[in-house]
């Protein structure tokens, strides 16, 4: 799997300020090979970002979830190149930690030094716990073939083609991880961190760990077909051309070729452990937690909080757990939503905002939102190649937290979206519709078929949110046309 943009951006910085080339023997193949920085450096590295991927994810309140999933990992490292007779010292018997993040997108990764994530998104996604165990040691692979130190060596040995994207970022005033989560293909191409032979290299060490624990490691490319699906509905492939990645469709022909390989090799792979992993995933939140923030018709709504703001036209929404972000479609203007954790006033939250060095403030007065405390200030900054940025910052005081609103875009284009930057803002207010206040979010329940018939009549007529029926096939690994057997077990989405 790819690192996210988030934490190649985290990783890219620990290793600029940190890392220095030099050979090492690797681990998998007891070969020198060339690193951007010592395995005590990785252990140091998945440490310190550990915490900030929990910041930005949040894990999946499951106790009995998670600690299924550390109890396979912790299984697959056992007869990994972590622990076999010929490993070095200095290898030998690492800390792995295992988490699965509260996250609707489907996707796996790991950090340097020890650290594996997958997302509940993925594993609503998986069929069995064949296909769990391929993946989990796929990305054991990317730690133990030590691929981010890899990349990090040529990085500094100027062979990383592009870090304008993370550029950009900063020099916006959003953390890379906020204006990188936007889709072009710039940052697609800037985020594909492992190249294909480091993809290639972390299949083949999921296929053979897991065929030496006795998984059927075959079932992991029905997983890659179903990443091919979703990128198909999506419409957003990456040419493989253009991707650092095997084309999923090339994964899910090789996974079971390579699988075979292994069977040739005297390793039985007869365990698949469906109904037990259903078991785990019976009840698993489904999409993104609407209770958390969600857009409807315009107008974002947070039911756990009780607030709602507008959303101009023309402007996409990126909710995450420390910000919602509005982006235009041109992406040069954008409002970023958080709440001012250190803050007891609106006033106090812009006037922090505006003692930074480099801000230049214009006018700011104390204004009424809605029947609420708050204050505006407008602004203005320069990014470090003399772009003018201006910036409208606004802050509401209500049931008991602190609100701001910064909305920025170049000057020059800056009274185009005055209104709508203070529309957002002036439209805070209470959420009082017991629709929004008490929805719930989407989770899988497991039906057995009542009867044998296509796939497609076996949904039910109504489904929730905005999920199709394409959708609930993909999950099931399965095509709507496909003849249904009675009595197998379906993952179906609730509400």
């Amino acid at each position: 799997m790819k690192l996210t943009k988030y934490i190649y951006l985290l990783i890219l910085a620990v290793v600029l300020n940190s890392a220095c080339v030099s050979l090492q023997v690797s681990p998998v193949s007891g070969n020198k090979r060339v690193y951007g920085y010592s395995w005590e450096q990785e252990l140091e590295i998945g440490q310190e970002a550990d915490g900030e991927i929990i910041a930005q994810y949040g894990l999946y309140d499951d106790p009995e979830l998670a600690e299924y999933v550390d109890q396979l990992g912790q299984e697959l490292l056992e007869v990994s190149h972590f622990n076999r007779e010929d490993t070095p010292d200095e290898y030998r018997n690492t800390e792995f930690t295992f988490r699965v993040l509260n996250s609707p997108v489907v996707n796996a990764f790991a950090l340097p030094g020890g650290y594996v994530y997958v997302t509940r998104g993925l594993l609503g996604h998986l069929d069995n716990e064949a296909q769990l165990m391929v993946v989990l040691g796929h990305e054991i692979g990317h730690v133990a073939a030590r691929h981010a130190s890899q990349r990090a060596a040529e990085q500094q040995l100027g062979q990383l083609a592009i870090i304008g994207g993370a550029v950009l970022g900063q020099s916006l005033g959003l953390d890379g991880g906020n204006i990188l989560q936007l889709s072009s293909q710039t940052a697609q191409l800037l985020f594909l961190s492992y190249s294909r032979d480091d993809e290639r290299e972390s299949d083949q060490l999921g296929v053979e760990y897991s065929a030496m624990e006795g998984y059927e490691a075959a079932e992991g490319g029905e997983f890659f077909t179903s990443l091919k699906r979703i990128s198909e509905k999506a419409g957003h492939s990456i040419p493989s051309h253009l991707s650092s990645h095997p084309d999923p469709g090339e994964r899910e022909d090789n996974i079971p070729r390579l699988a075979a390989e292994w069977e040739e090799k005297g390793y039985d792979q007869t365990i698949v452990n469906k109904e037990k992993f259903m078991s785990m995933i019976d009840g698993l939140m489904y999409g993104a937690n609407p209770r958390e923030g969600f857009e409807e018709d315009g107008v974002f709504y947070h039911p756990e909080l009780a607030f709602e703001f507008p959303v101009p036209d023309g402007f996409v929404v990126f909710n995450q757990p420390s910000a919602v972000i509005l982006v235009n479609e041109a992406q040069d203007a954008v409002v970023q939503f958080t709440i001012s954790s250190e803050s007891d006033t609106p006033e106090d939250a812009v006037q922090a905002f505006l003692n930074q060095e480099g801000i230049t403030t214009v006018d700011q007065e104390q204004i009424n939102v809605n029947g609420y405390n708050g204050y505006t200030a407008e602004a203005t900054t320069q990014t470090e190649d003399g772009t003018s940025l201006s910036i409208d910052l606004s802050a509401v005081e209500y049931n008991g937290n602190v609100y701001q609103f910064l909305s920025y875009t170049a000057t020059s284009q800056f009274e185009d979206y005055r209104n709508r930057f203070e529309s957002v803002f002036n439209g805070f207010e209470e959420v009082t519709d017991p629709d929004i206040l008490n929805v719930e979010p989407v989770r899988l329940d497991l039906i057995r078929a009542e009867r044998t018939a296509p796939f497609s009549e076996l949904l039910p007529s109504n489904l929730p949110m905005d999920i199709e029926p394409l959708d609930i096939a993909i999950i099931n690994q399965v095509q709507l046309d496909d003849i249904i057997q009675r009595g197998t077990v379906l993952k179906i989405p609730v509400q």
